[in-house]
C-alpha cells in the first residue's frame, strides 16, 4: 500500500519519478544546481524564515524559467514560439502552493529545496510569470509516507502542513505584497492548503477579498451546495461564472469517464476533501469552472506540456514546453454525484501527438495532468481578469 500511494503522489506534481530528472536537467539545470545548494546549507526544521521555491528577484528561480514552445498541430507540422520575458513589473502577484512531491521520511517534508519542489514549479507555474509576478512558499507538506495512511488518515500532519504554509503567507503579505492583487495558484495537495487558507484568512477579511483577482484550485475538491456558486467551501468567495469575473474562483478535476464511486476527486466529503477539513456531502457538490467557456459549454483546451515528458513520434522538439492546441475539448458535467470537467481528445486520423491516460487508475482519472491541459487556457484567463480587474 505504501509503495503504491508513493508511486502515486511522486507522480502527481507533474512527471513520473524517473522522468523529474530529465524535466530538470533540460529545461533548468543551473537553477537546480544553485537552489538545491542554497537550500542544502539550511536547517532541516522549520526555520526562522520563509524559504522560498520562487521569489520575483531571487537568483536562478525556476518559477522564472524559459517559457519557449513548439506548437504541434494535428498534422505534425511544428511553430515555434520564443521564450517571453517574465512580467517583472506586473502590478499582480500569483501566489503558488505545489502539489504532493515529497519522498522523504516522516510524516511531513522538511524546507529544503529539492528537485521534485523545483520540477513543479516549473511544470506548473512557471508560464503564469508571463502575467504575474509567482511567489512560492516552500511548506512542510505531507509526504508520501503520510499520505499511506490515507487522505483523512493523519490529521495532525495536515495541520503541520497547514500551519508552514500559513507562516509562509503570512510572511509574504506582511513583508512583500505591499496591496498589490493576488492571484493564487495550487493543485491537489496544494489545491487543499490553499482551500483552507482562503477559508480562514481571505473569505472572511473583506479588505483581501478586494485584493482577490481570483483562485486557480485545481484537484482540490472546491465544494458549493448544490446547484450554487458560494456557501460550501466559502461563505463569501464563489465559483466564476465569466471570462472576465474577477474575485472568485477556477475549480475542477479532470476525467474522461465519470469517476467511481471511489474516486478522491470530483466527489464530496471523500478523499482530497478530507485535506481541507470537508467532511460534509449531503446536499453538496465538488464545484467545476470550465477554465474555456465559464459556462456548461464545451470548449477547446490548449495544453503545454514540459517536452521531455510529452514527446512526439517523428517530430523534433527542441524547446521546453510542447504545446498541442486542438487535441481535447473541455466541459463541465455533473452525473451520479460527481462532478467533473470531461476532456475528450479529438477524432483526428493519424495524429501523432501522445494522449493522457488514466495513469493511476480510474480513480485518479487525468489528475496528473489537471494542470498541464489547461495551462494555455489559464494564463490567457488570468491576462483577462487581470484586465477586468478593479479593485
Amino acid at each position: 500500500m505504501i509503495r503504491r500511494l508513493s508511486a502515486r503522489w511522486a507522480l502527481s506534481g507533474l512527471v513520473t519519478v524517473g522522468a523529474l530528472a530529465s524535466v530538470v536537467a533540460s529545461a533548468v539545470a543551473s537553477a537546480v544546481t544553485s537552489a538545491v545548494a542554497a537550500a542544502a546549507a539550511g536547517p532541516s526544521a522549520a526555520p526562522a524564515a520563509t524559504v522560498w521555491l520562487c521569489r520575483p528577484g531571487q537568483a536562478d528561480d525556476p518559477c522564472t524559467s524559459s517559457s519557449a514552445s513548439t506548437t504541434v498541430t494535428a498534422g505534425g507540422s511544428t511553430s515555434v514560439t520564443p521564450t517571453s520575458a517574465p512580467a517583472t513589473s506586473s502590478k499582480f502577484d500569483c501566489f503558488y502552493v505545489y502539489p504532493t512531491v515529497s519522498t522523504q521520511p516522516g510524516d511531513n517534508a522538511n524546507l529544503r529545496v529539492q528537485k521534485t519542489e523545483i520540477a513543479a514549479a516549473i511544470g506548473q507555474a512557471s508560464r503564469f510569470s508571463q502575467v504575474c509576478r509567482v511567489w512560492a512558499p516552500m511548506y512542510r507538506q505531507r509526504t508520501e509516507a503520510s499520505l499511506a495512511k490515507g487522505l483523512g488518515g493523519d490529521p495532525a500532519a495536515d495541520e503541520v502542513a497547514y500551519q508552514s504554509l500559513l507562516s509562509g503567507w503570512k510572511d509574504y503579505l506582511a513583508h512583500d505584497n505591499d496591496g498589490r492583487p493576488i492571484i493564487f495558484i495550487g493543485h491537489s495537495q496544494g489545491a487543499a492548503m490553499l482551500i483552507r487558507l482562503l477559508r480562514s484568512q481571505i473569505d472572511p477579511n473583506a479588505r483581501l477579498r478586494k485584493q482577490l483577482v481570483s483562485a486557480i484550485i485545481l484537484g482540490g475538491n472546491v465544494q458549493v451546495p448544490t446547484g450554487k456558486t458560494v456557501g460550501g467551501s466559502f461563505a463569501h468567495i464563489p465559483t466564476c461564472t465569466a471570462l472576465k469575473a474577477t474575485g472568485c474562483v477556477i475549480a475542477y478535476s479532470t476525467f474522461g469517464t465519470t469517476p467511481p464511486s471511489t474516486s478522491d476527486f470530483g466527489r464530496p466529503g471523500q478523499g482530497v476533501s478530507l485535506q481541507s477539513d470537508q467532511t460534509a456531502s449531503a446536499g453538496q457538490q465538488v464545484a467545476c469552472v470550465n477554465p474555456v467557456t465559464f459556462s456548461s459549454a464545451a470548449g477547446a483546451l490548449l495544453p503545454y506540456f514540459p517536452s521531455v515528458t510529452s514527446p512526439v513520434p517523428g517530430v523534433t522538439v527542441d524547446t521546453p514546453w510542447v504545446a498541442f492546441p486542438g487535441l481535447y475539448t473541455a466541459r463541465c458535467v455533473s452525473q451520479g454525484g460527481a462532478t467533473w470537467l470531461q476532456v475528450t481528445p479529438s477524432a483526428v486520423p493519424r495524429d501523432p501527438r501522445p494522449l493522457v491516460t488514466a495513469t493511476l487508475g480510474p480513480d485518479w482519472g487525468y489528475h496528473l495532468a489537471d494542470v498541464n491541459l489547461a495551462l494555455g487556457n489559464l494564463v490567457a484567463d488570468v491576462a483577462r481578469e487581470e484586465a477586468a480587474y478593479k479593485g
